[in-house]
């Protein structure tokens, strides 16, 4: 067994997942967008990383891509490795808010719940 190093390449240290696991528990992780591309043409990758990296800095592992730009068909395209997301999510890894909206579009984890609309009060007339 090896020791964990305090580094980010640490996954090559270790092989055994309890310890992977622990670790991640206590520092958190993101799964979130990184932008890739150029001006005007944005495409994404769905990645995993700690919470204070840059966006488009380094992160642990690639789980998917998204392409916000509508295809030929009119759709907007989305891969995601379900089997790595759903073991980063078990990890406790948190999805960043349009992460989250993906996700739940493709059926890993339910919807978030709507705010609340309010009706808007009528307008007070100057006689009262």
């Amino acid at each position: 067994t090896t020791l964990l190093r305090p580094h980010s390449c640490w996954l090559r240290y270790t092989s055994n997942c309890c310890i992977v696991a622990r670790y991640y528990e206590m520092t958190g992780l993101r799964i979130r967008l990184a932008r890739f591309g150029r001006k005007h043409l944005p495409f994404y990758r769905l990645v995993v990383a700690q919470p204070k990296a840059p966006r488009d800095g380094k992160h642990l592992e690639v789980v998917g891509w998204y392409d916000p730009l509508p295809a030929a068909d009119g759709n907007k395209h989305i891969g995601l490795k379900f089997d790595r997301i759903k073991y980063w999510l078990a990890i406790g890894a948190q999805p960043s808010e349009r992460v989250t909206f993906l996700l739940s579009r493709a059926g890993l984890i339910p919807a978030p719940p709507r705010p609340p609309i309010f009706p808007e009060a009528a307008p007070k007339s100057k006689d009262s």
